[in-house]
């Protein structure tokens, strides 16, 4: 299946980076290439880094971009940016955006199995490698699932769909999406599945566990934060709650100043802010957009400048 992404505020993200033409940009989730083909057609002698830890994406960007002399194509997971760069002896640039969570490619090809929508096996990694969904559901402790799908999916009924799962499994294992979906449409009021589909926020719950999404944003934002040049610029689209206060406090704290209690005289932390935010609010998509792509209604933009 051909790898296709609709890029998501794309001219707010590209243009909210400032580009300069002969400047060094990293996207560090390239996915179809979407963004990247923005960023480069923005660029005279500079460079974009286009990095993906899904293997289907880089073979399409690398096809995409293969005539570009500007784009370098990286196959690895944008946590680890400051190694993947630095082993290229790229130790500064002027920009990197990351666009956190699911593709739409890797929704809509079943065998993957991130989607409630399609039976396929229950896989769920997003570079294809590691701990698929189905070992977790499988073998975690009941209490383990619990936290999982009530910290990740902000699940109510998180409890109750832990335990039948655990249920289930005795009987035989969980291994397809439809027997999943199945268990937790069973594990809720009635209710609450007339309010779409009861699968949706356990199946992000464990697709954010299975590619330790929040943990890479947060390391992947302080390196990718640490390569930035000063006036260099960082740009993050996230899709849910989650996400967005993760970049929304970094942020902040990047940009606070001094820390001491309001009634010292004089500053004695000598705390300085590293960085300002451009976008003190999110930036969303407009009602154009949401016609063309129902997946941007829940997208959010920040960006924030180094000092």
């Amino acid at each position: 299946m051909e790898f296709s992404h609709i890029p998501v505020l794309l001219s707010e993200t590209v243009d909210g980076l400032n580009i300069n033409p002969n400047g060094i940009y990293v996207d560090g989730t390239a996915g179809g290439g979407g963004h990247s083909a923005e960023i480069l057609s923005r660029l005279d002698g500079g460079k974009l880094i286009s990095i993906d830890q899904d293997p289907d994406a880089v073979k399409t960007v690398t096809e995409r971009f293969k005539d570009n002399q500007n784009s370098i194509i990286i196959k690895g997971n944008f946590s680890n940016i400051k190694e993947l760069l630095n082993d290229r002896c790229i130790y500064q640039v002027d920009g990197v955006m990351l666009d956190i969570g699911v593709s739409s490619h890797q929704l809509d090809t079943p065998e993957r199995g991130f989607s409630f929508h399609e039976d396929a096996p229950l896989d769920m990694r997003m570079s294809q490698s590691g701990t698929t969904a189905a070992e977790l559901v499988n073998t975690l402790p009941q209490r383990e699932l619990s936290r999982i799908i009530f910290t990740y999916g902000e699940e109510k009924f998180a409890d109750s769909i832990a335990r039948s799962i655990v249920k289930a499994r005795e009987v035989s294992p969980v291994n397809t999406t439809f027997e999943l979906a199945e268990i937790i449409r069973n594990s809720v009021p009635e209710k609450v599945r007339r309010n779409g589909h009861p699968a949706r926020k356990t199946f992000q719950a464990l697709r954010i566990a299975v590619n330790h999404e929040l943990e890479a944003l947060e390391k992947g934002m302080d390196e990718a934060f640490e390569l930035l040049t000063p006036g260099g610029r960082l740009a993050i689209i996230t899709f849910h709650s989650l996400e967005d206060r993760i970049v929304k406090q970094k942020m902040a704290y990047w940009a606070q100043g001094c820390t001491c209690p309001k009634d010292f005289p004089v500053c004695v932390c000598g705390n300085k802010p590293k960085a300002k935010v451009i976008t003190r609010k999110p930036i969303v998509a407009n009602q154009q957009e949401l016609e063309i792509n129902i997946r941007s209604r829940s997208a959010k933009l920040r960006i924030c400048e180094k000092i």
